[in-house]
C-alpha cells in the first residue's frame, strides 16, 4: 500500500486532534467511551464537513484507520495523562498542530476533486476548524472560532500561503509545509502577543422607566 506525504499527515493530525478532544473531555470528567467519541469527533468532523460539502462520501466511512488511530489516541493519553496535564500548553500544542495539518489535507484534497483554489482555501479552513466547533459544542462549551481568539483565520491564510505557492508553482511538498507553519505561526503568535478579533457589540435600548 502507497502512504503519501499527505496520508501521513493526515494521520498525524487525526491523532494530534483526538488527544485534543480527549483532553478537553477529560477536563469535563467524561468516562472512557465519551471521550473516544468527543476525540473522534474532534479529528474527523472537519473532514466529513468537507466530503459532504464537495459531494463525496466522508472519508471515515471506507477506511477504519482513523477509529484505529483515535483509539490509539485514547490509549496514549489515559497511559501518560499525568506528564501532559502538567505540561500547560499541551492542549494547545496538539490542538494547533491538528488545524495546522488538516488545513493542508483539506486543501490538497479539494484541489484533487477539481474544484477551483479559492474553493480549495476555504476547504482547507473548514477541515481544519470544523472539528473543534463540533468538539466544543458537544463539551456545552462556546465555540472557539466564535470567540476573539485568532483560530479559523489562522487556517484561512494558511490555506492563502498554499494557493500563492500553487500560483508560484513552488514544489508541492514545500508549499505544504510553508502551509501548515504558517498557521502554527499565528495561532503561536496569536496566543504569545494576545492577538484578538474585534468584538460585534450589539446596542441596548435603554430601559424605559414605568
Amino acid at each position: 500500500m502507497n502512504i503519501s506525504f499527505v496520508d501521513i499527515i493526515d494521520y498525524v493530525g487525526t491523532f494530534a486532534f483526538a488527544i485534543s478532544g480527549i483532553r478537553f473531555a477529560s477536563k469535563k470528567n467524561y468516562d472512557l467511551f465519551g471521550a473516544l467519541i468527543v476525540g473522534f469527533v474532534t479529528a474527523v468532523g472537519g473532514g466529513t464537513l468537507r466530503d459532504i460539502m464537495l459531494g463525496k462520501t466522508p472519508f471515515w466511512f471506507t477506511q477504519n484507520s482513523y477509529i484505529i488511530i483515535t483509539i490509539l489516541a485514547l490509549i496514549f493519553f489515559v497511559i501518560f495523562q499525568k506528564h501532559i496535564s502538567k505540561l500547560g500548553k499541551a492542549l494547545f500544542l496538539f490542538d494547533t498542530i491538528g488545524i495546522a495539518l488538516f488545513t493542508v489535507v483539506g486543501f490538497h484534497k479539494t484541489i484533487e476533486c477539481g474544484f477551483s483554489l479559492w474553493v480549495a482555501t476555504l476547504m482547507g479552513m473548514f477541515t481544519g476548524a470544523a472539528g473543534g466547533v463540533i468538539r466544543d459544542i458537544l463539551l456545552n462549551e462556546v465555540p472557539l472560532i466564535f470567540r476573539r481568539d485568532i483560530y479559523a483565520l489562522a487556517c484561512w491564510f494558511g490555506g492563502l500561503v498554499y494557493l500563492i505557492g500553487i500560483k508560484l508553482n513552488i514544489p508541492e511538498l514545500v508549499t505544504q509545509i510553508a502551509c501548515a507553519a504558517t498557521v502554527v505561526a499565528i495561532r503561536i503568535c496569536a496566543v504569545t502577543y494576545h492577538w484578538r478579533m474585534f468584538i460585534l457589540r450589539g446596542h441596548r435600548r435603554p430601559a424605559i422607566a414605568k
